[in-house]
This record gives structure tokens, sequence and C-alpha cells, in this order.
């Protein structure tokens, strides 16, 4: 019997050791390969002439001062959104915060967009009310990239409330500690780490994305648009991989950050939550807060709706279905169609590739399991579009260039860490005795990651299905050096008829793009209900 087990294990062992070389092989290949050919690219004489360039050190200031502008913004807008949700007693909290993450579903550049048709020279608001003034420039930039990042911001801090432990503040009452001792003695220093991590990631995320500068930043130009317009506009490869470059120092650092202080931020589990008292205006102030924050963030949408279905705004504000039909006309079903299969096969190749790493990172600890789990997070630092300009210089030529694959894999890439993170903290969750238990029973490691670990983590294999097919529904970063004609995904279309001043189409794009998601959120938030419902009755 023991000899049995000793064939099962050393087996069992053979074939995990293989399994995770080829993923380590996959994701060199796919992470560190591309983005080393991109450095290696660049040239002495390049890089002096990058930071010659007047254009470049006036966009990288522009770059970090919006950047830094928006951050704070977004985060204290954020802050005061989530700890109306999460500590007032506030109704129908779930669906608000829900709500206000819609303009996570659609493009970063159709919230510069929406800014044109709201607040532009004939923008909806600026009609009604007779505004003055331009949206394009740093404010336009600011704010569309606090559109861009407040739920993101909101999520990170929401995270960061519901799991407090509410016991401390409980004994610093029975104390007689005042509210503003409680703040600078219990709230500070649970909040300092994990505050410091959000504004990391939303300064990257903003400081990275050229969606939002690209509609309405007219002559303010920004380091990612600098960067775009060198490789699109005049195929300069090498002086893109220098601006490439500067773009990853931000991510660079907060990848740094958040991989040093990752254990050591780790709080434990909630034993108490905090008890909401009663306070009348507390919660009428927050329920208004709530309120006109989902209001403001529905008003993109609202537009893009209204743009879609009239002639032609504001000349003829006759309702009609002329703009779709055009819209469908000039490729929008076809790329559209693009679209779907990118982010289908993007959400299953990126989950098992994602789940399995977790797996041999997670549950298997060794050296080559740590070196596995630093490569596959490595991807948080990589910008879309220094992404996508590693993927040009390094598989330009190969077989695989200028195919559907080619947007698949780059997609997958860019979208794999989070998920991987989601895999490896359930399957860190999980009982680590499974497999030593499973090797005394005779009982292979594949036969438990089939029969126990895939069951037990089903919700968050579902969660990273729907994070990957957003994301790639949505993308325009990563993919816009790499598309052609043939295998364009249809969120390049926004730009498309942006450049053309069609922005009745551009509106539908959007539309389409946000109705698909909804449908893959709306599922899986259905799936999840269900799944919990029949497992209380168990």
């Amino acid at each position: 019997m023991s000899a049995a087990a000793g064939v099962i294990r050393h087996y069992s062992d053979s074939r995990s050791y293989l399994i995770k070389l080829i993923l380590g092989i996959f994701l060199f290949i796919a992470i560190i390969l591309p983005l080393g050919t991109m450095l290696l690219n660049m040239t002495v004489s390049d890089i002096s002439a990058v930071l010659r360039m007047p254009r470049f050190r006036e966009s990288l200031f522009n770059s970090f001062c919006a950047a830094a502008a928006a951050t704070v913004i977004s985060i204290v807008l954020a802050w005061g959104f989530a700890l109306s949700v999460f500590r007032s007693n506030l109704r129908f909290r779930e669906m608000f915060s829900v709500f206000v993450t819609l303009p996570m579903l659609i493009p970063s550049i159709s919230h510069g967009m929406g800014l044109v048709l709201l607040l532009g020279a004939n923008g909806i608001i600026t009609r009604i009310f007779g505004l003055s003034g331009t949206v394009y420039g740093f404010h336009g930039i600011v704010l569309g990239s606090i559109f861009y990042a407040f739920p993101v911001a909101f999520l990170m801090l929401a995270d960061i409330l519901k799991y407090e432990d509410g016991s401390p503040y409980e004994a610093a009452e029975v104390l007689g500690i005042p509210r503003k001792n409680q703040f600078f003695s219990i709230t500070f220093p649970y909040l300092r780490k994990p505050l410091i991590s959000v504004v990391f990631a939303v300064f990257t995320l903003i400081f990275t994305d050229y969606g939002v500068p690209l509609m309405v930043g007219g002559r303010f130009i920004t380091l990612p648009v600098l960067m775009y317009q060198e490789v699109i506009g005049l195929l300069n490869f090498s002086r893109g991989s220098v601006i490439g470059s500067f773009l990853l120092i931000p991510a660079v650092v907060a990848f740094l950050f958040d991989v040093l202080n990752r254990d050591r931020a780790n709080q434990g589990f909630v034993t108490h939550e905090r008890v909401r008292t009663e306070n009348r205006l507390r919660d009428a102030a927050a329920g208004g807060y709530v309120l006109l924050t989902c209001f403001i963030t529905a008003l993109p949408v609202a537009v893009f709706a209204l743009l879609t279905f009239i002639n032609s705004y504001p000349v003829d504000m006759t309702l009609s279905f002329r703009n779709a039909a055009r819209t469908m006309n000039m490729g929008a079903g076809r790329y559209f169609a693009n679209s779907i299969i990118i982010a289908v096969w993007v959400s299953v190749l990126g989950t098992i590739v994602s789940w399995f790493t977790a797996y041999f990172t997670a549950r298997i600890p060794g050296k080559s399991s740590r070196v596995l789990h630093l490569i596959s997070i490595t991807s948080l630092a990589i910008p879309g579009l220094v992404l996508g300009l590693s993927y040009v210089l390094f598989f330009k030529g190969s077989f695989i260039y200028g195919s559907l694959a080619m947007l698949i894999l780059v997609n997958t890439i860019h979208f794999m860490a989070s998920p991987y993170l989601m895999a490896y903290n359930s399957l860190g969750k999980l009982n680590i005795n499974l497999e030593d238990v499973g090797r005394t029973l005779g009982v292979g490691r594949f036969r438990i990651i089939r029969d126990v670990l895939i069951p037990q983590t089903r919700l968050t294999i579902l969660e990273m299905l729907s994070y990957f097919f957003v994301n790639s529904m949505m993308t325009i970063s990563a993919v816009s050096f790499l598309s052609t004609v043939r295998n364009r995904p249809v969120s390049l279309m926004i730009t498309q008829f942006e450049a053309q001043l069609f922005l009745e189409g551009a509106a539908f794009v959007s539309i389409m793009i946000l109705g698909c998601n909804l449908i893959v959120k709306f599922a899986v938030y259905a799936v999840t209900k269900i799944y919990n419902r029949k497992g209380g009755l168990q």
C-alpha cells in the first residue's frame, strides 16, 4: 500500500513540476522577454534625443501634475462615498456600491468623450447653463480622470473599511476616549499602509492612461499621448521605447511597495463588525452625497444613450436609429464580434493559466514557486501601452504577429495579475494539508484539484472569468499598437469615430460595450446569488 502511494506521489510530483516549468516558460516568454526587448531597443542617442525634447519634458511635467491632482481629488471623493456607504445607516448600500462602478465597464476614452458632450462648446450642460470656457486641457484631463479612477479608488477604500475590526472602537468608547483621539490612535495606524497602496494604484492608473488625455487634452500633451503619437503617428519605435520606460517608473514603484508591504499590511480576520450608531443628520448627509455622486456618475452613460438615438446633436434632436444603423454599416458589428471572440478566449485561457499558476505558487512552497509568483504579478507594473509596444518589437515577423491570437495573448498577460491574486488568496485560505492527506490515502494531486479545490473556489473562478471578459471588451491601450483592419476590437472604433467627428457613432460603441459588460456582470451576480442561497439552505 505504501509502495503504491509512493509511486502515485512520485508520478504526481513529476507532472506538477513539469506543468510548473511549462507555466514558467510561458510567462517568461510572454512577459519578461518582450519587456526586455523593448528596453534593449533603446539606444544612447535615442535616450539623449528624447531627454532634450521640449515636448517630452513638458509632457512629463503635465502627466505628473494632472495625475497628482486627479489622484488627490478621486481619493477624497471616494473616501467620502465609502464612509457614506459603510459608516452610516444607508439603505440599499449594496445597490449604490454596484451602481457607482458603472464607469469601470466602459473604456477610459469614453469618459473623455462624455465630458466633451457635457461640457464642450456645444455640450448639454454648457448650453443649459450658458457656461463659458473650455473643457480641453489640464482641467478636462483631471475631471475625466476622476470619472475614470473614482470607482477604482472607491472599491479599494471600501475593501479597507469593510474589514476593519470594530472592537477597538467599542473599547475606546467604554474608556471615554474622544473621537479625535480615536482617529489618530486607531483609524490612522490601520489606514496608513493600505491608503498608501491606494494612492500608488490610483496615481499609476491615471498617469499611464492615454484615453482621457487623447480626447480632452488638446494642446496639453501627456506622456502616454506623446508615446502614442511617436509610435502610431511617426513609427518611431526607439523613441517610443524610451518614453515607455518612463511610464514604467510609477508602476514599478507601486509594484515594489505592494510586494514589500503585502504581508506586513495584512490585518487578519475581522472579529467584530463596527457598530453604526443612530444619527439622522449624518445619515441624511450621507444619503444626499451618495445620490448626488450616483447621478453625476450616470451622466456620461445617459449622454451616450441620448446622442446615439437622435439624428444630429444639437441641430436635429429627433429620435432616430439612423446613427446606430450607420455605425453598424461602418463595421461595428464585425469588430464587436472580434471583441467577443477575444474576450471569451482571454477569459478561458487567462483563468486557466492564472488559476493553475496560483495553485502551484500558493500550495507548493519552494524557490521556484516564489519566482513564478514574482513573474505572475509583474504585469501589474507594466502599463498597457508599454506592453503593446513590447509585443510589437518582440513578436514582429513571427507567425502570431497581426493575428487575433496576438490580441488574445497580450490581453491575457495585461489583465492576468489581478485574477491571479484572486486565486492565490482563495487557494491559500484552504487547508494546506489536503494534498498530504490525499497522498496518504493514495489520491493524486490532480484528483484533489478536480474534486476539492476547483469546487471550493468556483465563485472565485467565476469572478476571474468576469474580470478578464469585461477588461478585454473595453481596453484600448495594449491592443492599439497590435490590431489590424481584420482583427480590430470594437473599442478602438471610438478613437476612429472621434477623429472623424462622428461622436454619435462613438457613443453607440460605448453603449454596446457597456451593455455587453452589464450582461456578463449581471449573469455572474445571479449565479453567485443562486449558489449562496443553495449553500445557505444546505
